[in-house]
């Protein structure tokens, strides 16, 4: 077989090098790290705050009766409006008692008559003791006239001091001031002749008080807290309680707890407490229901942390962080080790604070938490961060009382 030419055999060579380029296969390029954005963990106070359904009840809350027997004649108040202390409401018929005064004032002058006439017996009588005129039994039963008539004299003032009470009872007066209620009974109804019939209702508004109760669980979880340190609880007179109503509006009054009681209903497991609220705008009315937001403390060192950043699985939560982390090089195969990775931390969350959860442990002061950007970012890998836009909001600053949500469960 005739040799190829030199000029043929270095065509084909370069040709099969030429293919063999083409087949040999770059390695891929890899994508650049997904931007995240992150906030850091600051540790902090957060109010422990309780929300509860509260039901109003009036400061103070006086019946209205007719304390003596009669024919009621008028109303002198307009129902539904605020009335003074000692302001008449209502009139009964005085004409009877102010007869029966008559009567017990003609039967005080008549014993201050037989007084006075006793009283003469008995001088004349010490007079002529002296002179033998009369005897010792003589003197003895009219010193003991003057002293009986002397005696009915004053029952005879006391009964008139009663009818004149009794008579001052016609006008029914408001024992306190607030608002006056319905009539309970009309003009012409016979009162007062077997009972103190109810007459009307007055209700103090001004402050009001705001009725509400707190499971055991719920108080044992926040004395457990202050025994570990991680809480304190407030003195019952300093507690706030502020009030969200039906429509979801916050009332703008701050009240106190005043009262917490010490026993448990055994029916409820339930203590109750009770809080003294400003009303001066007399916008809550007895008998209202509200939501009741208690602040009875304070959690210590906690961190708050957005919703959006607080993972789960069937076991825990967990956080993802900016930090050091081993990733395989697609190469080699080996691991390395890549400064800025996102890594999995597992925390523990205790309720809620607004749209923050609040984390009392798995989190170190200065943990850089992915907020933005966090389905891009895999476990252990690689990842581009920078602060997070809303970091001032994400929990930067302490929460304010009167805006966190329910209590959560623990996980």
């Amino acid at each position: 077989m005739k040799p190829l030419p030199l000029r043929t055999t270095l065509l084909a060579a370069g040709l099969v090098a030429a293919l063999a380029a083409c087949h040999k296969q770059e390695a891929p390029q890899q994508p650049p790290p997904p931007q995240v954005g992150f906030i850091t963990a600051s540790p902090q106070d957060v109010p422990l705050i309780q929300d509860q359904v509260g039901r109003v009840s009036a400061f103070r809350t006086a019946d209205v009766r007719a304390r003596v027997p009669g024919i009621l004649l008028k109303r002198l108040y307009t129902e539904g409006t605020d009335v003074k202390e000692g302001q008449s409401l209502f009139k009964i018929d005085p004409a009877p008692l102010q007869a029966e005064l008559d009567q017990q004032l003609a039967n005080l002058a008549s014993a201050k008559a037989t007084a006075v006439n006793s009283k003469a017996q008995a001088d004349r009588a010490r007079g002529l003791i002296g002179k033998n005129y009369v005897s010792r039994a003589d003197l003895d039963t009219a010193e003991a006239t003057e002293r009986t008539s002397n005696a009915a004299v004053k029952q005879s003032e006391a009964a008139v001091q009663s009818a004149r009470i009794n008579l001052g009872f016609t006008d029914v007066r408001s024992p306190i001031s607030g608002r006056a209620g319905k009539q309970q009974v009309t003009e012409g109804a016979l009162v007062g002749q077997s009972d103190t019939t109810l007459l009307t209702q007055v209700d103090e508004l001004d402050k009001v008080y705001i009725n509400f109760s707190m499971s055991v669980g719920d108080l044992d979880t926040l004395r457990g807290a202050a025994a570990k340190g991680a809480a304190t609880l407030s003195a019952t007179d300093e507690s706030k309680v502020r009030i969200q109503l039906p429509d979801g509006s916050d009332f703008g009054e701050t009240g106190q707890l005043d009262f917490s009681s010490a026993t448990v209903n055994p029916q409820t497991g339930t203590t109750d407490l009770r809080a003294l609220l400003p009303n001066t705008n007399q916008r809550l009315l007895p008998g209202q229901y509200v939501t009741v937001k208690a602040t009875l403390g304070n959690l210590h060192n906690v961190y708050l942390v957005p919703q959006v950043a607080v993972l789960r699985d069937t076991n825990s939560a967990y956080v993802m962080v900016v930090g050091t982390g081993k990733v395989k090089d697609p190469q080699t195969g080996e691991e390395k080790t890549v400064e800025s990775a996102a890594v999995r931390r597992v925390i523990q969350t205790d309720r809620l604070s607004g749209s923050d959860w609040v984390v009392t442990g798995g989190l170190q002061p200065g943990d850089k938490i992915i907020t933005e950007g966090l389905p891009k970012a895999k476990e252990n890998s690689p990842v581009n961060a920078h602060p997070a836009q809303a970091q001032a909001a994400a929990g930067a600053a302490p929460a304010k009382a009167g805006t966190s949500a329910a209590p959560a469960g623990k996980q």
